[in-house]
């Protein structure tokens, strides 16, 4: 059944799986393990589970008979299936019941029962192992779900029952899953949700609205860095939840129908298989790299036009707002104290950003003392020491100073002679902007003369293409601090203070303080060694956090104008 609507993306998605599936027919031979080299046979098995469950997922979501690919498909399926030197191994190899099982369970879909087949799978599930030994969560709802649609009787826990130890259930940090935890969240909805036949409800359920966050931010990381196979597993679990009104799935569309190559073929992710299954063989590698994300890319589009697929409302997002104040202020005040101690003319950046950060909170005199240190020391600095951080540090440095009537002729020189400079340019490049208008805000060059400069740019161009924030999981795994803290930065920049990638972020770069408010765990038993690492991953961090601070801060009204004092005590 066609249900495709006229300018609504419908056909180009219906476009997707006709290619997808027509090149999965056209290369059926490989899913038969008969046909495959010996060291290629459970590859083969494998494909051929994964194209049955499409096509037996084709048969329940669409009332039309099967036809065409789909039926070239299945004949293929049924031939493989109907050996018995394919289905005679489940008695010989039970831990394997589920390639062999959900092989049968397509076949049943398809209203090709089997009943010598399926009386095999009854005795491997009643034979006190295949069903019995342990599988972790998402592989226990795999089998459940498996013999649901194999119609086979077991003794086994419910879904409701085994939900709530997923991963899904339990709201992991976006930072740290794997892709292997990824698949495990994307199987959890799959199975949980029949392919969105089904909600899920209960004591056992998960919260539709945070999972769905959840999927988007995955979406946002995984487009990031290019893996076409999550990003589609992403989609489909969004259209398990009913979900078709977000803005994260239209762009997943978008990037799927970028990728898929004009013969319908998707490209997997890097590595996705071992060098040596392919052993040279490029019409081999070609397919063995590609069938999955080609079937994930299908089931996209057929869930999509699916008229049993449930659809609902995309859920609100949870309300939340994340409040580092606290953390912010003691890492201003540890910042603050242990600067001190080291070179001005090297630590400047950290020194700009505590008294940025303690801006950011209302309280500039957290980094007086540390101001009225610095200025003196630099008062007879060369030029070059300037020169050598840039403007952004050096105009924070200057706006920290005058805020507290602090002077240092180094510095007031330096900014002169640089606003005198710009000032003879007819333009400036859109990464300069902010520094004019830093030099603007200091008086050094007028509002009308800066926004000449600047064509009325006020700042640089984004800093967080998708391709940095796909970098979040490798820094997490590196742990890279400062990376992680300039990505939050940007993003709460962009006005993605509250999204769930920013959240996850901050509460990771939350854990890393120490007491005394430093952060990072250097790892390290050199005390120099550890206080300049600190010292930098602290610098970083109090500029995100501020950043999220003020992002995050209400409007002021006007009790919070008259009362400052009141309103700061209120936020923190």
């Amino acid at each position: 059944m066609d249900t495709t609507q006229p300018g609504d993306g419908s056909a180009q998605r219906r476009a997707v799986e006709s290619l997808a599936v027509a090149w999965l027919a056209a290369r059926r031979d490989r899913i038969d393990p008969a046909q495959a080299a010996p060291d290629r046979v459970l590859f083969a098995r494998k494909a051929l589970l994964e194209t049955a469950f499409l096509v037996g997922l084709r048969a329940r979501l669409d009332p039309a008979p099967l036809d065409g690919d789909y039926a070239a498909l299945l004949d293929t399926i049924q031939d493989v299936a109907a050996r018995p030197s394919y289905r005679e191994l489940i008695a010989r190899d039970e831990a394997a019941l589920l390639l062999y099982a959900g092989t049968y369970a397509a076949l049943r879909l398809c209203g090709r029962e089997d009943p010598e087949f399926r009386t095999l799978i009854q005795q491997s599930v009643s034979g006190g192992y295949a069903a019995a030994f342990e599988r972790i969560p998402y592989r226990q709802l795999d089998l459940l779900h498996t013999l649901e649609l194999c119609g086979i009787a077991h003794p086994l826990p419910s879904m409701a029952e085994v939900l709530p130890f997923t991963l899904l259930h339990n709201s992991p940090n976006v930072l740290k899953l794997a892709d292997r935890d990824i698949y495990a969240l994307t199987h959890t909805i799959f199975y949980a949700t029949d392919f969105g036949l089904r909600r899920p409800s209960g004591r056992g359920s998960f919260d539709r609205g945070a999972a769905v966050e959840l999927l988007e931010a995955l979406l946002v990381l995984t487009r990031g860095q290019g893996n076409a196979d999550l990003v589609g597993e992403l989609l489909c679990c969004l259209l398990c939840l009913g979900v078709r009104d977000s803005e994260e799935a239209h762009t997943a569309w978008e990037f799927l129908l970028s990728v898929q190559e004009d013969d319908g073929r998707v490209n997997g992710p890097p590595g996705v298989v071992h060098p040596g299954l392919t052993d040279g063989d490029e019409d081999y590698g070609h397919w063995a790299t590609g069938y999955h994300t080609t079937i994930v890319a299908a089931l996209a589009a057929l869930l999509d036009r699916s008229p049993r697929v449930l659809r609902e409302a995309r859920p609100a997002d949870p309300a939340s707002r994340q409040v580092v104040t606290r953390p912010l202020r003691r890492a201003v005040e540890w910042l603050a104290a242990t600067v001190r101690r080291h070179d001005p003319a090297r630590w400047l950046p950290a020194a700009a950003a505590a008294a940025h950060a303690a801006d950011a909170l209302g309280e500039p005199d957290l980094t007086r003392p540390l101001l009225l240190d610095y200025s003196a020391r630099l008062a007879e600095a060369d030029a070059a020491v300037w020169q050598g951080h840039g403007m952004e540090v050096v105009g924070t440095f200057a706006s920290g100073l005058r805020a507290h009537g602090i002077t240092c002729g180094s510095l007031d020189a330096f900014l002169t002679s640089t606003a005198a400079a710009v000032d003879l340019l007819d333009t400036v490049p859109a990464q300069a902007a902010p520094s004019v208008r830093r030099l603007a805000d200091l008086g050094l060059l007028s509002p009308r003369r800066a926004t000449a400069l600047t064509g009325g740019a006020t700042t640089a161009p984004p800093a967080t293409p998708e391709a940095a924030t796909g970098d979040l999981p490798g820094a997490w795994k590196h742990y890279h601090l400062g990376k992680i803290a300039g990505i939050v930065r940007d993003l709460a920049r962009e006005g993605k203070a509250e999204h769930r990638l920013t959240r996850d972020a901050v509460a990771f770069l939350l854990a890393q303080q120490s007491p005394c408010g430093a952060f990072g765990r250097p790892a390290c038993d050199d005390p120099e060694e550890r206080e300049r690492a600190m010292l930098s991953w602290t610098q970083s961090t109090v500029t995100a956090l501020a950043t999220v601070h003020t992002a995050g801060a209400p409007t002021p009204t006007t009790a919070d104008t008259t009362a400052p004092t009141e309103a700061g005590s209120r936020m923190s």
